[in-house]
């Protein structure tokens, strides 16, 4: 089966812990599974430079989930071999006081692909659905409008001749404590280790709830959510690396046509 079907977050998600340790695609261990995985960054890359290439459509990952999900390690692991011309990595911290003055699209719009490029949003737009929603920042009447403008925003860009490729890494609660203490007891992780961290992990059942309305009020054939187990990284790499490839291949990508007067030409 293939990734973009078994990952489909469809109309009514509900984030169980006990399926952030699925591994339906592998087993985390085998060889096999190490080569499969650089056969898919070998594609990617590959595809990536028709993309380039074209410098027509471009595509944007989206990537969301709770602290310690792996949305950094996605990134490092499923770019290997891509060229770094095409690739843009964006990191969404907490909103600055320029960006708060304006609307919450606004700093995210300046961000999206250009004709060509992969996107890749560590954290996006979605984070103004969520941590407003958890802490009581915004109502109901306000959470629907951003649900709306979110839609829109989404409509334009693929309309515009974007791909959409939104991905929830699904980590437990027990998972996300592992990795947690792990940073904590490690002094080379320190850097990594942010106290909020803690703060948020008190509020786990909201942050859930938050994203099972977002993933629901926002899915759409033209901007599909998945929802990839995240438990085992190296099945959260292999994952990821499938529902891009995926989305790639169906893009039907190729090299523009060649230019018929250079075949007269012979360099002296």
């Amino acid at each position: 089966m293939k990734a973009t079907k078994l990952f489909r977050a469809g109309e009514h998600p509900v984030l169980k812990d006990e399926d952030a340790a699925a591994t339906p695609l592998c087993t985390g261990v085998d060889k096999e599974d190490k080569h499969l995985g650089k056969a898919l960054h070998k594609e990617i890359a590959e595809l990536q430079e028709k993309l380039y290439a074209e410098r027509d459509r471009k595509v944007l990952l989206v990537l969301q989930g709770v602290d310690c999900a792996g949305k950094d390690g996605t990134v490092h692991n499923l770019f290997r071999k891509i060229n770094p011309m095409g690739l843009r990595p964006v990191r969404f911290d907490v909103p600055t006081a320029a960006e708060t003055a304006r609307d919450f699209l606004w700093r995210v719009h300046t961000q999206v692909p250009r004709k060509g490029e992969i996107a890749v949003f560590n954290r996006s737009h979605y984070e103004d659905v969520l941590h407003p929603v958890v802490y009581g920042q915004i109502d109901a009447k306000d959470l629907a409008r951003r649900y709306a403008q979110i839609r829109d925003f989404e409509r334009m860009l693929t309309e515009t001749g974007t791909v959409l490729l939104k991905v929830f890494l699904h980590i437990s609660k027990d998972e996300q404590k592992r990795r947690l203490q792990e940073r904590i007891d490690n002094p080379d992780k320190h850097w990594k280790f942010d106290p909020e961290d803690l703060k948020h992990r008190e509020q786990w059942a909201e942050y859930h709830a938050a994203y099972e309305k977002a993933l629901a009020e926002t899915d759409a054939p033209h901007a599909p959510w998945y929802i990839v187990p995240a438990d085992s990284k190296p099945h959260r790499d292999i994952a990821v690396a499938m529902l891009l490839a995926e989305t790639l291949r169906g893009m039907e990508l190729a090299f523009p046509p060649g230019d018929a007067k250079l075949a007269k030409v012979r360099l002296k």
